[in-house]
Order: structure tokens, then sequence, then C-alpha cells
């Protein structure tokens, strides 16, 4: 039969007498069991990490008694699974021995990645890999870059608007940002690859209904509601199905090229680590021919 001794009560009436106070740990110097299942033992000292200076006395023991119940619980989980398992018990410690090693090996992956990754990548390295790989890149949903101006449903300078918004040239363009500006009117810029759904959202557009037309890139279109008016002006747009714009996709090119520098490295490592202990003589392969 397993034996359980818990000994809270002991320790109680010392957290009571520091509930005026606050302590970092009510029991410093005080090492003792504070409870037994069989033979594992959970002393005052592992349990010092769980106190803080800004417990008093109660916050302390209400903690305690929560941690020391759950410890064990713990430990009869532990020891019936012992129990029911002990026919299994070797394949256990196998999948606990791969476990560890397999931390082992990611931890050393790590330092050599650690050490010698560079994560800088040239707008060159990542055209490159985009040129090379271009079918990986096709869009499954349509990009736009563009504008979105609201105004008053009868405002009167509409058509002034609608000149600055189609005239081409990064100088017109700010033009238009200033009208805006000057004239109190709602811009909202999507300078960035946008997916076609964020532009409608933020239009009163009406539910499966083709909004197409407003791809047209040489024209102003226009949607409204009982106030206002939405001019809508398109840059530039790549359709689902396309190959996707080079910088829309120069985070994902990144990574990819940063997980290869990651395996190169890895790789380099470990073929060093096998020259050198072939050297040494400490690896011996016995594979038949």
């Amino acid at each position: 039969m397993k034996r359980i001794r818990c000994i809270l009560p002991v320790l109680a009436g010392m957290v009571v007498l520091a509930s005026c106070k606050r302590f970092p740990n009510p029991f410093a110097g005080n090492d003792r069991i504070l409870a037994e299942v069989g033979d594992e033992r959970l002393y005052t000292h592992d349990v010092e990490s769980i106190f803080t200076s800004e417990m008093n006395g109660e916050d302390s023991l209400r903690i305690l008694r929560s941690y020391v119940d759950r410890w064990v619980k713990k430990q009869l989980k532990i020891q019936e699974a012992e129990r029911l398992f002990e026919s299994s018990q070797t394949g256990i410690d196998r999948m606990v021995e791969e476990y560890r090693n397999a931390l082992l090996t990611d931890r050393v992956d790590q330092f050599y990645v650690d050490k010698r990754l560079d994560t800088l990548f040239t707008e060159k390295q990542i055209r490159e890999y985009y040129d090379g790989n271009r079918s990986d890149f096709i869009l499954d949903k349509t990009l736009v870059k563009g504008c979105i101006v609201r105004v008053p449903r009868h405002y009167g300078k509409k058509n002034k608007l609608r000149e600055l918004m189609l005239a081409k040239g990064a100088d017109k363009y700010q033009d238009m940002v200033d009208w805006c500006a000057k004239n109190d009117l709602e811009l909202t810029e999507l300078g960035s690859w946008t997916d076609f759904s964020t532009l409608l959202s933020l239009l009163p557009a009406e539910k499966n209904r083709d909004y197409d037309f407003l791809l047209a890139t040489d024209k102003i279109n226009e949607l409204e509601t009982r106030d206002h008016l939405f001019l809508v002006r398109v840059w530039a747009f790549r359709k689902a199905g396309d190959y996707a714009p080079p910088e829309s996709v120069s985070d994902v090119i990144r990574r990819v090229l940063f997980n290869k520098r990651k395996e190169e490295i890895v790789r380099t490592y470990e073929d060093s680590l096998y020259r050198a202990a072939e050297e040494n003589k400490k690896i011996v392969v016995n594979i038949g021919e």
C-alpha cells in the first residue's frame, strides 16, 4: 500500500505567524518534509520559488496547499502508471531516451546556427529565388494597390478630386493627398499589395455581386450610400492564377532562404564532426558490401 503523508498543519502555524508581514519564503531556514508519497518526498526547499515578497501569510498557505496537493496527485499518477505499465517500461524508457536525445541534438544544432547564421538577404538574392521558383508563387486570390476617398454625397468639387486621383506621378499623388487633408476628406491608401476582399470590405459592397469592374486602372469608380460617395482608384492588380508580385512574397522568400541557411549550417557541422571522428578512429561502421 502506498504511504501518503502530509505535514502541512505543522507548517501552517508558521505561515499564520507570518500573516502580518510579507516574506519571499516563510519557511527559509526550516527545511522540512512537506509531503511523502511512497519513497518520494517534497521538501520546503523544493517550493521556495513559489513564494514572492508580495505574498502575506494567508496567500502563502493557500498557494502552498494547492502546490502540495498537485504534487501528491502527480506522484500518485506516476506510481500508478508504473504499476499498470510495468511490462512496457522498457518502451517508455526508450521513448524518454529518444526525447532526451532529440532535445540535445536540437540544442547543439541551435548553438551552431546562432553562432554562424547570417540573417541578412539582399534584394538580388530574393529576386533570384523568386525567378527560379515562380511556380511556387501563383496567387489564389486577387491582389490590388489603390486608394479610396469618401466624400459627402453632394460634394461640389468631385470632378477636381477625380482629376487628381487619375493623375500619374508621385508629385501628382501627393497633391491628391494634400487636397484630401485640406478638405477634411477620408482617404484610405492601399499602397502595398492588398487582398481585393479587403478593399471591398472598406466599401458599401453587396454580397454575391461581381465587383471586378473596380479593377479598371484607367478610371475612377464610384459606390454610394445615402450620405456618401466612395471614389475608388485601383493603380495595379494581379488576379488569382497570376504570379504573385515579388514584393508581396518577399517575407515568405526570406523565411525559405533562412531555413535553407540553417539546414546548410547543420549539414556542414555534422560533416565536420563525422570527418573528425573518422580521423580519430572514433567511428566503426560495419555495413556489408
